[in-house]
Formats: structure tokens, C-alpha cells, sequence
């Protein structure tokens, strides 16, 4: 019966994932299939780009479902239900969880600095004449041997990092390395893993400063102004145009008779045929995006677009509220920046955290909202890579764009977001710190000498009785290691201030244009024929 109830309990929250994995896998295939480009597609490219987004969905989906399992071990009372009273049991359900963050970060770290870098490689290799594939493949393995070199080298740190000293001070180097290997083998890789995941966790920090941030502006701001008029848009070009025309006509007429133009006459003119072109091809797109009928549904939706927009804003503003009064409570409260900003329970009451505790008597309200707020962050995080690009330092590699997105492009777009899903669980750990470590746990303590009366106490910090509160897998990751944890507290200062000046500058942009982005001077002629498919 235990084993029945057990079964029937778990397979709630793995019935909420698998439908999300249904959800996730149908977005994917119609996002990628959305931006790719019609002339430089490829299959081998844009199973990798579905694949690689596919995991990262899946990796933040499961956070709710931790979350879910951890909270259903017990009763509203704080008492264990029945067939969780084994401790077996708990730990049954715990590994399964356990192992599913083991396999998604394997397969995270498989994608990274195997898979991904293999097919950028090989296509960067492949030549307009489909030329020898042995040696495409060759190039392609000798760029990618860096990425796996790389790699071991963080999984090796992790796996040799002492976490605790030795029992010994005294113990000879072999029994030293003996200790290691030992405490490696009892925790199944565990801090070989949890670093290297961590230290891709950085470079996802930095990803989620520069797009999550903006888009957290840029996507709500951008819903409610909307775009400018196609009628009015084709106007102002068509008056360009004629400009442009007239400015041509008077350059050509001076050097009628035979005349040379001087050379700053000759500059003049190119930069005016150049601009003539860009305007032909806008007047052009102007033309397809008037004729489109999913910009008159857009028109039809415009109501809708405001409300979400501001719905947006609401959320946005919420979640910089609760991360600036985490961040404040770790400053003031915490173990200081030597243990990693640890905090025991919460000083300051955070909205975010509080509006999640009082949703759990109402199920399945909570778990609703913290998908909600995972979905969330993957929008905008896709909304500011799409509108910045993919940018290296000061130099801008590649544009995100309707049906003309390189699949170059697509990789490393995917590849972002598979760095930024893995801090997207740290940031949702610091907007509601007490739900993520423990969901809607509690536990009974007894009041006096009477032993009938008993206190009923919210789950709330590592201080909890371990044998009570269970502790969920996705916080043992993100903590394993205190110095990512100090890095991530002083990452999300920086991201509140990005947020903040891309607000600023958010407001104060007007409306954007219907083809925004998609027709620029370093584009081609021959990108526009992508559009009559």
C-alpha cells in the first residue's frame, strides 16, 4: 500500500512536468522554425538548436516540480503523510529528483562544450561546394577538443575541491588523495558536477545582466506603445525616397557634360545609392507587412498586448522589489561574503515569498506562480537577446530576426540560453528564498511539559530540524560552493542596476517600427526573396 501511495502521490508532479515537456518540445520546433533562415538552413543545425533550447525548457520546468515533491511529502498540519514516514521512502523521492537534475546538467554540459561547438564547427567548415566530409568533420573535432579540454579541467577541480578537511591534519598526501576519491565515490560526483555547473552558472550570470535585465524592460514597454502605422510608415518612406532621388539627380546632372565629381562628391553619391537601396528594400517590406494578415490580427489584439504589457511591468517591478530586499536582508543578516551570504530564515519580509506562502493552502496556486515566474524570465530572456543580438564585447556577431536568423545565430542564441536558464534558478532562489529551499513545509514542536500541545512552524532555514524539513536538490546545487555563492549576491546588485537604466531608457523610446530589425544596410538584396516564402 505504501509503495501505491508513493506512486500515486510522486506521479502528480511528474505528470505536471511531462506536460510541460509535451508544451516545451511543440514551442521549440515552432521558435526555431520561426527565426531560421530559409536560404542558409540545415537539418543537423536545427535539430541541435531545438534540442539545446528544448533542454534548457526543461531544465527550468523543473524547478516547480522539486519545489512540488518536497511540499507534498507532508500534511497541512507539518506532520508526515503515510507513506513518507519512511525514511526510505523520502529518500526514494529525493533521488528521483537527484537524478533528474544529474541528467539534465550532464546533458546541459554535453551541449556546451560537445555538441553545440561540434556543429558551429562543422558548419563554419562546410563548403559552398558540399566538399570532403571527413575533413569538415576532422576541423570541426579539432576546434571542439579545446571546449572538452576545458571541461575536464572543471569537472576534475570539482571532484578534487575539499569541501570538508580531512579527519587527520597529519595524514600523508596518498591518504589525503584516498579521502578524496572516497568522499567523491559516496556523493556520485556530485561536487565534480556542481562545479562545473556553477562555474557555467557565471557565465550565465553575465548573460542575464545584459538580456534578462532589458528585456525585463524592453518587453513590456515594447507591448504597450506597440509599433508605428504601416500607412503612415510607407508615407514618410515614400517622401525619403524622393528626397534621396532628388539628391542623386543633382550629383549625376553636375558631371552630365563629362565633368569628373571631386572626391567628396564621389562619397556623397555612394552613400546616397547605398541609402536608396535600403529605402527600396523598406518600401518593399513595407509593402509585404501591410498585406500580411497577422499584422491586422496583431491590430485585432491590441488591447490584449496593452493589458499583458502592463501585467508585465507589475511582475518586473515585483521581482526587483523582492531581490532588492533579499539582497538587503544577505546584507545585513547573513554570514558575510566568507560563506557565501548564507541566511538564516528571513528578516525582512520579501512580497514575493510571502505572496507564495499564502497561495499553497489554495492548490495548485503556488506551483502556477512559480511557473509562471520561470516562464518569465525565459520570455524576456529571449525578448532582449532578440532585440540586442548576440554581441561580443563592443562587436555585434549576430542578428536575431524572422525567417533570416544564420544557424550559426541559432546555436549560439540557444547556447545563452542554456547558460542563462542555470542562474534563472539561483535568481528565483533569491526573489523567494524560503519557498525554494523548502516549498510548504512544516514541522510540530512540542510546547512545555505537556506533551499534547505542540507548536505548528513553517519550514524557513538550515537551522530546521533535518529530519523535518527536507531541503530541495536544486539548493544543494546552487550552494555547494560558498565563493559562486558571494559572486551571484553581487551579480544581482549589478542586475537590479541594469534593470533600472534599461527602464530609463526604455521609456523614454518611442514607438518602434512594424519591421523593426529586419531590413538593415548590411543585409542583401537577395534576403528579401526570404520573405515571398
Amino acid at each position: 500500500m505504501a509503495s501505491q501511495s508513493v506512486l500515486s502521490e510522486s506521479a502528480a508532479g511528474w505528470s505536471i512536468f511531462c506536460f510541460f515537456l509535451l508544451l516545451i518540445l511543440a514551442f521549440c520546433w515552432v521558435y526555431i522554425r520561426k527565426y531560421q533562415s530559409r536560404q542558409e538552413s540545415e537539418v543537423v543545425s536545427t535539430v541541435t538548436a531545438i534540442c539545446a533550447l528544448a533542454v534548457a525548457l526543461i531544465t527550468s520546468a523543473l524547478l516547480p516540480v522539486d519545489i512540488f515533491l518536497v511540499s507534498f511529502l507532508k500534511n497541512p498540519d507539518g506532520t508526515f503523510k503515510d507513506w513518507a514516514s519512511n525514511n526510505d521512502t523520502r529518500t526514494q523521492i529525493e533521488n528521483s529528483v537527484l537524478y533528474a537534475y544529474y541528467t539534465l546538467f550532464s546533458i546541459i554540459l554535453f551541449c556546451v562544450f560537445l555538441w553545440i561547438p561540434f556543429v558551429y564547427f562543422y558548419y563554419e567548415e562546410k563548403d559552398d561546394d558540399n566538399g570532403n566530409k571527413c575533413s569538415q568533420v576532422k576541423n570541426a573535432l579539432k576546434y571542439t577538443a579545446g571546449f572538452v579540454v576545458v571541461c575536464a579541467v572543471l569537472l576534475l577541480i570539482g571532484a578534487f575541491v575539499p569541501l570538508e578537511p580531512p579527519p587527520s591534519q597529519n595524514a600523508t598526501q596518498w591518504e589525503k588523495v584516498q579521502y578524496l576519491l572516497e568522499e567523491l565515490g559516496s556523493s556520485h560526483g556530485l561536487p565534480a558536477l556542481s562545479f562545473s555547473i556553477s562555474s557555467l552558472t557565471l557565465i550565465g550570470m553575465l548573460a542575464v545582466i545584459t538580456y534578462t535585465a532589458y528585456g525585463m524592460s524592453a518587453l513590456p514597454l515594447s507591448l504597450i506603445r506597440g509599433t508605428r502605422s504601416v500607412a503612415y510608415e510607407r508615407l514618410e518612406n515614400c517622401d525619403d525616397l524622393d528626397d534621396v532621388e532628388q539628391q542623386i539627380d543633382k550629383l549625376r546632372a553636375r558631371c552630365a557634360d563629362g565633368r569628373p565629381l571631386s572626391t567628396r562628391e564621389r562619397r556623397s553619391l555612394q552613400a546616397l545609392e547605398s541609402r536608396l537601396q535600403l529605402l527600396q528594400r523598406r518600401s518593399r517590406r513595407l509593402d509585404t507587412a501591410e498585406a500580411d494578415c497577422w499584422s491586422k490580427v496583431g491590430t485585432a489584439f491590441r488591447p490584449l498586448k496593452i493589458l499583458l504589457g502592463v501585467f508585465f511591468v507589475l511582475v518586473a517591478l515585483l521581482f526587483i522589489v523582492s531581490l532588492f530586499i533579499s539582497n538587503l536582508d544577505k546584507a545585513l543578516h547573513s554570514a558575510g561574503v566568507s560563506q557565501g551570504f548564507i541566511i538564516f530564515g528571513t528578516n525582512i519580509t520579501n512580497p514575493l515569498n510571502e505572496l507564495l506562502l499564502a497561495l499553497q493552502p489554495v492548490f495548485p496556486l503556488d506551483y502556477v506562480l512559480i511557473t509562471v515566474i520561470t516562464v518569465y524570465f525565459v520570455l524576456t530572456s529571449m525578448a532582449g537577446i532578440r532585440n540586442m543580438g548576440i554581441w561580443f564585447f563592443w562587436i555585434r556577431l549576430y542578428k536575431i530576426r524572422a525567417k533570416r536568423t544564420r544557424p550559426q545565430a541559432l546555436l549560439f542564441l540557444c547556447m545563452i540560453l542554456l547558460l542563462i536558464v542555470l542562474h534563472t534558478s539561483y535568481m528565483i532562489y533569491s526573489l523567494a528564498p524560503q519557498y525554494v529551499m523548502y516549498g510548504s513545509q512544516k514541522y510540530l514542536v512540542q510546547v512545555g511539559k505537556d506533551s499534547t500541545k505542540q507548536l505548528r512552524i513553517v519550514c524557513i532555514s538550515l537551522l530546521c530540524p533535518a529530519d523535518q524539513c527536507t531541503v530541495t536538490r536544486s539548493y544543494l546545487f546552487l550552494h555547494k560552493f560558498w565563493f559562486f555563492s558571494s559572486i551571484y549576491y553581487f551579480g544581482n546588485w549589478f542586475f537590479i542596476g541594469v534593470f533600472l537604466v534599461g527602464l530609463l531608457v526604455s521609456c523614454f523610446k518611442g514607438k518602434r517600427s512594424v519591421i523593426e530589425g529586419e531590413v538593415e544596410a548590411d543585409d542583401s538584396d537577395l534576403s528579401d526573396d526570404e520573405y515571398v516564402h
